[in-house]
């Protein structure tokens, strides 16, 4: 039993210092984007009923080589929009993750992400989970990322 509570704990610290990589506020992210000379990535994702949006963080988003190369070019945005009770936002996060989709997700796609440029001009977007997997989505965002130099 001891082990069973371990290896849980273990996992969810994983997943909370994964997920502490992820800012939820645009306009916070704007202005560390802009002194800190980087790009925005905004990811619309349904944490708790989306299967490509858990694949994603999963495969991508909690991988190594991701989390490598978003600490020296990104700024990572999270707006979720998870559909279980247990997990509803704060009123005030629900109104800013709105406003996010108002500006960027206006067709309600799930997974999307989208490379924004510090003002908040979209660079780049992927819809859904993307068909090249992993290695392919990360190739696409290191050749956008040289492009935005």
């Amino acid at each position: 039993m001891k082990y069973v509570l371990l290896v849980c704990s273990v996992y969810l610290l994983s997943f909370t210092l994964i997920d502490s990589n992820w800012v939820n506020n645009l306009q916070q992210a704007k202005q560390t984007a802009v002194a800190e000379h980087k790009l925005i990535l905004l990811k619309f994702s349904g944490s708790d009923w989306c299967g490509p949006c858990m694949r994603m963080h999963k495969e991508i988003f909690a991988s190594d080589s991701f989390l490598q190369l978003a600490k020296t070019n990104l700024v990572l945005i999270n707006a979720d929009f998870p559909r279980q009770k247990k997990n509803q936002l704060a009123k005030v996060q629900q109104q800013l993750n709105d406003q996010m989709a108002e500006t960027y997700n206006k067709n309600g796609v799930f997974p999307l992400t989208v490379l924004l440029t510090a003002d908040g001009r979209v660079l780049k977007s992927w819809e859904g989970f993307p068909k090249q997997g992993a290695a392919g989505f990360m190739g696409e965002l290191r050749q956008a990322i040289h492009a935005a130099q």
